[in-house]
């Protein structure tokens, strides 16, 4: 009888492989474990194990196995289940799910690289004649790739040899398949045993009598043991001692003191601090809503206005999970906001708290997948990114999906282009688990599905201190500009009111959604702008590098002094962004102390935490700030905010865009005011009469919705039809228009249904591939899953032609 494993290999590729096992494997391989897999003629990978069964395969002769890696499975069956649904539903491959799902720790590299090893001695009689053959290439060498060696040996099996190799200590891999994690170990200090006993304090101080800072240590030593029955380590005890590793290595040498090793997670939070979250009564009102809800739904909208108490009614959910024992993920759009929800919730809950996301190192990612996995109390409540609906929880009760409306949740590149909130709700689904959605400004799809009954809807009106939502106020600059009342970009109000607010000790947000200095560079005298030679796009200028940046491919080049088509000096700057609206602030306001929060200052693992906390502390008087400023941030002292130009995003080419731009403002509008005192927000605009600009002053959301809803409905967009996007890139324009044209036509020839294009996006050339956009429209009485069947049905056929194979073709499903 024959014994095989179906796999799946971190690759691109559609099918599940089947390896063939020996009995023994067989018996002991579980579903969920890692084994390291032969592919193609000379890679090895690591693939994960979905399937023990003894079917034959027809296609090919199974290969055997290498190794099996972990000797308990790193992933459940749930997670691969919710895996198979993301590569069937955003048509990608579960190859392609299983790369972006674990941590890079977990998926050990390829056998590419063999080097030659000059630390060991070898004695070459003990080599055989195809070891020889290695052993004297590398003398000429250092490195050799393993084709290479296919073709010294002249021979295609060589991993034995390589192996044997390896045994011997003459080689190593460049990127071996070893795992890289290793736990973080803390050096501990005890005293060795033969000087615990009474008379042993005197032995001890004889041998030390002429040396002061070590008979100083020893003392130290057993103060801080008296005072504390914890384990001492090596820093603690020199920073108490105020000497150096110089004076505790000779205490180790003289067997005065032993040293050991324990393994410590890279990241620990402190015990709680606060006791009681109370809640008022609107927030009570809620909580016994929402209660209600999850009896007949699974889902639940939580509707509230901005500084409305949200986080404290999820506090108080949260508690009542963990009494049942649950775990519980609380997922956030973006990095940023983790910083002060994670202050607020490990004030609460103390270390039962763990964060996930990607500025985390891999060793600090691959610590909570194992708490996760494990049911540690260290990870009862996990924050995260999209990335968090990943972790191969056991016992999920509970889900809060913040700022549910952002598009950060959504995945563009690479695939799988899923979005996070639509995966927790299947990931909660499985689990049996409840989901609670907060936004002041949900999505219209989720609004909309709460309105069909779909889902739970509570709605909370008041703010939490029963502090009136900000006054708005709309600046006409199309008329300051005319009457001559702009200083830079500032109108005379906007700076009489930052003046009043900063008199009064207050902080002011300022809200630019462009960063850099200058989107363009023109030529006053010819017109000629910089562009990136790789895209579509104009480069823009970034001041305090003194450089021309593309934001797509990353191109820079230095800032021109002058016009590269007719050689004028005379350059302007056109459009501003985050650095000019800084520069000018530093002149209107010199003695005020000004920070900036966009890409460029938050680079860093901890750029978000320091600006978080500089502004918190009072350290910044002025933040100016991306979009990254918009997501529930709560500053206390912040009661006036500016929008510089609230048009940016009206006028994108995108059927969302008066969706977002209500969001946006009325997200940044509720930074003001959130304590005691009603803020102030100051909306700059050219269009103060249009429509969202109106619905934000009013804080009309529901007229909104009802306006876009028709819009929606009539232009066949979501939710009442399923979008599926296909995008074509190719280096030559002429062959990529073919192509497109072949897709099309193949397309509307399959379907009756609503296909557009092939259109050129705005920007149609990135990283010098041009790209052609066509976009299929599904209706709800449609069946979804078929639709994608035979979409995919038709790319096969397109990728069969061999003129067209160099196209490439990427899906987006539901694309954000």
């Amino acid at each position: 009888m024959y014994y095989f494993v179906e796999v799946i290999i971190p690759l691109a590729l559609e099918p599940t492989f089947t390896y063939q096992v020996s009995e023994t494997e067989y018996a002991f391989i579980q579903v969920g474990m890692r084994v390291a897999v032969p592919f193609g003629k000379t890679k090895v990978y690591t693939a994960l194990v979905i399937e023990k069964h003894n079917r034959l395969p027809q296609l090919y002769q199974a290969k055997e196995i290498n190794e099996i890696i972990d000797l308990s499975p790193v992933v459940t069956q749930k997670q691969i289940d919710l895996w198979k649904w993301m590569a069937e539903y955003y048509m990608c491959t579960i190859g392609e799910v299983y790369r972006c799902a674990m941590p890079s720790r977990l998926l050990l590299e390829n056998e590419t690289l063999v080097q030659y090893n000059d630390k060991t001695t070898i004695q070459t009689d003990e080599l055989n004649d195809s070891e020889y053959l290695i052993f004297e290439a590398l003398q000429s060498q250092a490195i050799l790739k393993i084709e290479e060696i296919i073709a010294i040996l002249n021979k295609k099996k060589v991993f034995p040899i390589i192996h044997s190799l390896l045994e011997k200590g003459v080689i190593f891999l460049q990127e071996e398949m070893v795992e890289k994690y290793k736990p973080k170990q803390i050096r501990y200090i005890k005293l060795a045993e033969q000087y615990i006993e009474e008379n042993g304090l005197a032995d001890l101080m004889g041998k030390v009598s002429r040396a002061e800072k070590q008979r100083e240590m020893i003392l130290k030593y057993f103060q801080m043991n008296a005072v504390t029955k914890k384990p001492i380590t090596a820093k603690q005890l020199m920073e108490e001692s105020e000497t150096t590793n110089a004076v505790l290595k000779a205490l180790l040498d003289k067997g005065v003191f032993e040293e050991y090793y324990l393994n410590q997670d890279r990241v620990i939070f402190g015990d709680a601090t606060q006791d009681v979250v109370e809640l008022n009564d609107e927030q009570l009102k809620a909580q016994w809503e929402i209660e209600q809800a999850f009896q007949h739904k699974d889902v639940v909208l939580l509707h509230g206005v901005t500084a409305s108490g949200k986080t404290e009614v999820y506090i108080k959910l949260i508690e009542k999970y963990l009494a049942q024992e649950g775990q519980v993920l609380f997922l956030l759009p973006e990095i940023g906001l983790t910083t002060q929800l994670v202050q607020r919730l490990t004030n609460y809950f103390g270390n039962k708290v763990a964060v996930y996301h990607s500025k985390y190192s891999h060793n600090e990612r691959l610590e909570v997948w194992d708490q996760v996995l494990n049911q540690s109390e260290k990870s009862k409540i996990v924050i995260g990114t999209r990335l968090s609906a990943f972790l191969p929880f056991n016992n999920l009760q509970f889900v809060v999906i913040d700022e549910e409306q952002e598009q950060n949740y959504k995945q563009h590149d690479p695939a799988p282009r899923y979005h996070g909130r639509d995966c927790a709700v299947v990931l909660a689904k499985q689990h049996g688990a409840k989901v609670l959605m907060g936004s002041a400004t949900p999505s219209l799809e989720t609004y909309y599905n709460a309105n069909q009954d779909k889902y739970g809807l509570v709605e909370l009106r008041k703010r939490y201190t029963n502090v009136h939502l900000p006054e708005i106020v709309l600046v006409d600059i199309k008329d300051k500009y005319k009457r001559k009342q702009m200083t830079g970009h500032f109108s005379d109000y906007l700076i009489d009111a930052m003046n009043m607010a900063l008199s009064l000790e207050e902080q002011v947000i300022l809200f630019q959604n462009r960063r850099g200095f200058s989107p363009v560079v023109e030529c006053m005298t010819c017109g000629a702008v910089p562009e990136c030679p790789h895209c579509d796009v104009s480069l823009t200028y970034h001041k305090y590098r003194n450089e021309l940046r593309c934001h797509y491919c990353g191109y820079t080049l230095p800032m021109l002094k002058q016009c590269y088509r007719c050689h004028s000096v005379d350059l302007n700057t056109k459009g501003f962004g985050t650095e000019q609206i800084e520069e000018e602030l530093r002149e209107l306001f010199p003695n005020k102390r000004i920070g900036r929060m966009d890409q460029d200052t938050t680079r860093g693992k901890y750029g978000f935490e320091k600006l978080v906390e500089a502004f918190e502390n009072k350290e910044i008087d002025i933040l100016v700030g991306t979009q990254m400023l918009a997501k529930g941030f709560d500053f206390s002292n912040v009661n006036l905010v500016g929008v510089m130009n609230a048009d940016n995003s009206l006028y994108h080419p995108d059927f969302r865009a008066h969706e977002r731009a209500y969001q946006m403002l009325v997200q940044i509008s509720g930074r003001a005011g959130r304590k005691d005192k009603k803020g102030k927000v100051v909306v700059q605009t050219f269009n103060p009469y249009h429509n969202i600009i109106q619905q934000v002053t009013n804080n009309d959301y529901i007229g909104m919705f009802k306006e876009q809803m028709y819009e929606r409905y009539s232009f066949k967009y979501p939710p009442f039809y399923r979008l599926v996007k296909l995008t074509l890139r190719h280096r030559e324009f002429e062959k990529l228009k073919e192509a497109s044209f072949w897709v099309y036509n193949s397309l509307k020839q399959q379907f009756n249904i609503p296909v557009l294009g092939p259109e050129e996006p705005a920007i149609n050339r990135i990283r010098n591939q041009y790209i052609r956009v066509i976009l299929i429209k599904i209706p709800q009485q449609v069946p979804l899953n078929q639709t994608k069947a035979q979409v995919k049905q038709v790319l096969k056929s397109f990728e069969a032609i061999g003129a067209y194979r160099s196209v490439k073709v990427t899906i987006n499903v539901d694309f954000y």
